[in-house]
């Protein structure tokens, strides 16, 4: 893992639709290995996949509108999960490449999740 702190038996379990995992999959194979994608690929790498017709209703899956909180500054955000080319932070709609994006999707509603960001 990229942070040794942050062991897989510390992480809340991820569920996708087979559609939200192969996609991203695929993109990483298309790009090949870049440190800043790392977290993505392991995060791939430890989810539960399921038809579309089966995830639970409770999982943030692509297009899903998120509520979360940042437990250290209590700051409140929403955004929509999306893949790159349909990012625009200024309209709330983060890529599953970005760090928040990679710790969010496949959560479910609820969770809570450690996740080490850049400075």
């Amino acid at each position: 893992m990229t942070d040794p702190a942050i062991t897989p038996a510390a992480l809340p379990p991820i569920r996708d639709a087979r559609f939200d995992f192969e996609r991203p999959d695929r993109l990483l194979e298309k790009v090949g290995p870049r440190p800043e994608l790392e977290r993505l690929r392991e995060e791939l790498d430890r989810a539960e996949v399921f038809e579309p017709s089966d995830v639970p209703r409770d999982i943030v899956t692509m297009n899903s509108r998120i509520r979360f909180a940042d437990e250290a500054t209590g700051e409140e955000s929403e955004i929509s999960l999306v893949f790159p080319r349909h990012a625009d932070a200024e309209q709330g709609r983060i890529s599953i490449l970005a760090f928040v994006g990679t710790a969010l999707r496949g959560l479910s509603v609820g969770a809570r999740i450690e996740w080490p960001v850049p400075e």
